[in-house]
């Protein structure tokens, strides 16, 4: 028997042999020992093991990946988040291309794993660091990416600086809604807001009109005139209505006259000064007046549903302190009273109508600063002449037949607005329109008129002797 014929009979021995010792193995096993492929299967995933790592790549950027082994093998998970570009068998680029998360896996050419990479692609945020720093050099901001977006962290002096990271960081990102704003404010300024509403209104009217009444006989024949001019501008108001004297009377004609004459002046002041506090940034509203009701309308069963509309004087405002003494306000302010312009009546119900002045806008002032944020100058003027067609247009004697009826209204309005970044103080300090406040007694009130006792600041007596009258908060 030759060499090699002895070797391949002692390898057939020893494979029966194993195939053997495998059979006495299975017999062995008990039947109700169940074995699974399952337990021979080996998963790895990203993240574990002792060749994972991490690395951030920059929006756009690039990353080069030296391995000591070459690699046959490179596997990526979402090839739209990093693409891999194999330079060598131990050099590879990886590119950031959308902001994301994904992993890498390098194999050898014996299927073993060389490396795990856990990337996250976020965009590269040096240069907004620098610009804060640059633009806000004392402000505390941390920036942070998350996903595809930008979280603003730490805190700033005021609102202004608030507002102005918060726009380098839009412009950096290039959307609105991709930048969250956490910042925070080291002091809250608050912002004290008076307003002055001042109106002077004038109004004049005036009438003038002649009524004729004439009668003529002349036999059997009879005629008589009658004018009556009437005002049609405003309608006939009233006033002093006089019955000429000079009447003319013979046996066959008679003339009487009646002259109606009517003047009215009439000035209106209003004054309105609302104030109000808010902190920067935030919104405030203010309203000292009434609602009155106004019917919408009836359900199925006849109910009569209701709506309720304010009136008075209001005031809504938004403050912000841009920077040391200079503040930017968004202002609304309105004072409006009822009247019976306008008023509408029906079915037994009258629903008044609204004399309003309002103004709204937004304006940037210093602390203490004034401005007048709305005004107006109206002059109007209203005339009619009505008449007898023909007479009333005779010079002179035209005047006995026609009636004039005149108008005019002025008005000015002025509306001020003052802002003050103020701060709290002591109670004490704060006086109010009741202090001080004494009622009268019994014998004041009834012997000299008075409604409160005579007082001075702080309840002091008055040291000015020359002082006469009830003296107090409002009243002087």
């Amino acid at each position: 028997m030759s060499l090699v014929t002895g070797k391949i009979m002692s390898i057939l021995r020893a494979s029966r042999l194993l195939v053997t010792m495998l059979a006495a193995c299975a017999i062995a096993v008990p039947a109700n020992a169940a074995v699974s492929n399952a337990d021979y299967v080996k998963i790895e995933t990203g993240g574990s093991g002792k060749t994972s790592r991490s690395v951030v790549l920059g929006l756009n950027k690039a990353a080069i990946v030296e391995l000591p082994v070459a690699a046959r093998d490179v596997l990526v998970s979402d090839p739209k988040v990093v693409d891999a570009v194999v330079r060598s068998a131990t050099r590879t680029y990886l590119i950031g291309l959308t902001v994301g998360q994904t992993n890498a896996f390098f194999f050898n050419d014996k299927g073993q794993q060389i490396l795990d990479l856990e990337i996250r692609v976020e965009r590269d945020l040096t240069g907004l660091r620098d610009a804060l720093r640059h633009y806000l050099p004392d402000a505390k901001i941390d920036v942070q990416a998350m996903n595809d977006h930008i979280v603003l962290s730490g805190t700033v002096a005021n609102s202004s600086d608030a507002d102005k990271a918060r726009d380098l960081a839009e412009r950096y990102v290039g959307k609105t809604e991709q930048v969250l704003n956490m910042l925070a404010v080291d002091s809250k300024e608050q912002v004290m807001l008076k307003v002055t509403v001042a109106e002077m209104q004038r109004n004049v009217i005036k009438q003038l009109g002649i009524d004729l009444s004439s009668a003529l006989t002349l036999g059997k024949f009879a005629a008589s005139l009658v004018t009556t001019n009437g005002f049609s501008l405003q309608g006939e108001l009233g006033g002093a209505t006089l019955k000429s004297p000079l009447s003319w009377r013979s046996r066959r004609l008679s003339i009487d006259q009646t002259l109606k004459a009517f003047e009215e002046d009439g000035i209106v002041r209003t004054l309105a000064e609302p104030t109000l506090t808010a902190i920067s940034g935030e919104s405030a509203k203010f309203l000292a007046g009434g609602e009155f009701p106004i019917p919408v309308s009836k359900d199925n069963q006849g109910n009569i549903t209701v709506s309720y509309k304010p009136f008075g004087v209001g005031l809504a405002f938004t403050p912000v302190v841009l920077s040391e003494g200079r503040i930017s306000l968004k202002i609304s302010t309105e004072v409006s009273e009822l009247t019976t312009s306008g008023a509408i009546v029906s079915q037994g119900m009258s629903i008044p109508g609204l004399n309003v002045r309002r103004a709204e806008t937004t304006l940037e002032l210093p602390s203490g600063g004034s401005l007048v944020m709305a005004g107006l100058l109206s002059d109007k003027t209203k005339q009619n002449i009505d008449g007898v067609p023909g007479a009333k247009d005779v010079p002179v004697l035209g005047a006995l037949f026609r009636s004039r009826d005149y108008q005019k209204n002025e008005t000015e309005l002025v509306v001020v607005v003052t802002p003050y970044i103020v701060d709290p103080t002591n109670r004490k300090k704060i006086a109010l329109p009741t202090d001080g406040y004494a009622p009268a007694s019994d014998m004041d009130t009834i012997l000299m008129g008075r409604l409160n006792a005579t007082y001075g600041t702080n309840g002091s007596a008055p040291t000015d002797k020359k002082l006469k009258g009830p003296v107090g908060f409002v009243v002087d």
